[in-house]
């Protein structure tokens, strides 16, 4: 079997989410945008998928490299395409991690099995957090929504509180990122209201000091917050060492700390953080797979950055003593329940009443494509 296409399907469809300069995102009115599906072909007809991709790329770099080639020899493939974003730097690293995406759905639309069995198989029930959008307004509203959640079953909540906002004058302010003062003031509000049995974290989306972490970590082990993730900015490790040693509230991250598996390898052994932190775009199901097992070696979590149909399939199989959560969000006052987008029939992660997300079990990553709309809204070179 060898591949003999790759292509980027782009379409036009909608969303409600909104993008800001200072990078958070923010919930409104619908508006037109542009997705994009991955697919992988082989001689034999079979296919795998993949949401998102770059054209450019794809058709400029890895479609020379890879046609030709057998997709069943992921390993080969994921060590290419990882010298062509680090050593010769030709590919944006979260390119790679949709191509390994889209070969582990070809493998298990060919064998009819869902990744997570191809995996080794753990668990098709996994604990999940409802994780907050950022800036949702005073210690109130939170108070409201954490209720509101733990009434929906979530055992655990997380906190995105102030990041690149002024809470008092409720407007952007990129040059004081972070709020400690005011997000703890939301924190303690939001244990007060739930009560001790109810799992708490906070992500304040590297907007703060090293004085300010120390200061915030230390009110939140008064408050038996969970975790601390992602305080600070990641493109330092001391300042993570530091705050690993001095603390006793356990310290997630690097989130987005370019280099996937190798750099979060290096964090581990520097002690910069208690639990590690990736997703997809950093490596792929690869990639994200070899991080778990060196955690599991090390006897450390790994918590997965956000949801998804890849992220679900890796959480089926790892255990939940090494990734304990699914992060499902972000979540806000009545945008609470994920839709199925207007292109997939289906989402990732149902929710039972005990607050798990089920583990889809359909070959591959586990979606089902309305090509019907995809067709229609497809974005042509003509157009």
């Amino acid at each position: 079997m060898k591949i003999t296409d790759i292509e980027v399907i782009q379409f036009r469809t909608w969303s409600t989410g909104h993008g800001t300069r200072w990078g958070y995102g923010v919930q409104g009115r619908r508006q037109e945008s542009i997705n994009a599906i991955t697919k992988i072909s082989t001689d034999d007809g079979a296919a795998g998928y993949a949401l998102g991709g770059n054209p450019d790329t794809m058709e400029r770099v890895v479609k020379p490299l890879l046609l030709g080639e057998d997709p069943l020899d992921r390993e080969k493939i994921w060590h290419w395409l990882d010298q062509l974003t680090s050593g010769r730097p030709k590919l944006p690293e979260r390119d790679p991690g949709i191509v390994d995406c889209t070969l582990w759905d070809l493998a298990g639309r060919l064998t009819g099995l869902p990744v997570n069995k191809l995996l080794g198989g753990a668990r098709e029930r996994v604990k999940a957090y409802a994780s907050t959008a950022p800036n949702l307004g005073g210690p109130d509203v939170y108070v409201e929504h954490a209720l509101a959640c733990k009434q929906r079953g979530y055992k655990a909540y997380k906190i995105h509180a102030y990041i690149h906002w002024n809470p008092h004058t409720e407007e952007p302010a990129p040059l004081h990122p972070g709020f400690p003062e005011e997000d703890v003031e939301v924190c303690r509000a939001v244990r007060d209201a739930v009560g001790d049995d109810m799992v708490l974290m906070l992500d304040p989306y590297g907007s703060y000091t090293l004085e300010e972490s120390l200061w915030v970590g230390r009110e939140l082990e008064k408050l038996n917050f969970y975790w601390l993730e992602h305080p600070m900015l990641e493109t330092r490790m001391e300042p993570y060492r530091r705050l690993a040693r001095e603390l006793s509230i356990a310290i997630c991250s690097p989130e987005h700390a370019p280099g996937g598996l190798f750099s979060r390898a290096e964090w581990l052994l520097q002690g910069a953080a208690d639990m590690l932190r990736s997703d997809i775009h950093y490596g792929g199901i690869t990639g994200c797979w070899k991080l778990i097992n060196v955690c599991q070696a090390f006897g450390l979590q790994c918590e997965l950055h956000m949801s998804g149909w890849a992220h679900a399939q890796l959480l089926g199989a790892a255990p939940a003593a090494t990734c304990e959560y699914y992060e499902r969000g972000l979540l806000s006052p009545g945008n609470d329940d994920p839709q199925t987008v207007p292109y997939l029939r289906n989402i990732p992660d149902p929710l039972d009443d005990e607050g798990n997300i089920v583990v889809s079990q359909l070959p591959g990553l586990g979606f089902e494509i309305d090509w019907d709309y995809i067709e229609e809204h497809r974005i042509r070179p003509s157009d």
